[in-house]
């Protein structure tokens, strides 16, 4: 996530399962691209709750959309959910391609 703030040409983020509850997020403001959060509603490492302040922070910041999920029965490490996980990730990224990438990828 810190290399968001330091590369300008990057328009978008993907975040599976942040440490919110262990790491300083503060540096994301304002965060200068909207993103994708996923997290797994069992995860024991990362409780729901200080990913969701996280969430809350951002999506308050001018221009910036968060997509949160969460995949039900998900722990930390996805385990048993890493096609669920994948499907996710798949859609965002094909439905926020910009169409220079998506030119480039033919």
């Amino acid at each position: 996530m810190q290399l968001l703030m330091r590369r300008p040409e990057i328009d978008g983020f993907i975040s599976v399962a942040p440490p919110a509850n262990m790491l300083d997020f503060s540096f994301l403001a304002p965060c200068p691209a909207s993103g994708l959060i996923i997290m797994g509603d069992r995860d024991q490492l990362v409780p729901l709750e200080p990913v969701q302040k996280l969430i809350h922070k951002l999506m308050h910041q001018r221009d910036i959309q968060i997509d949160y999920r969460v995949i039900a029965g998900a722990d930390h490490f996805f385990s048993g959910q890493l096609e669920e996980l994948g499907a996710i990730v798949e859609e965002y990224v094909a439905g926020n391609r910009r169409p220079h990438a998506a030119a480039a990828g033919r």
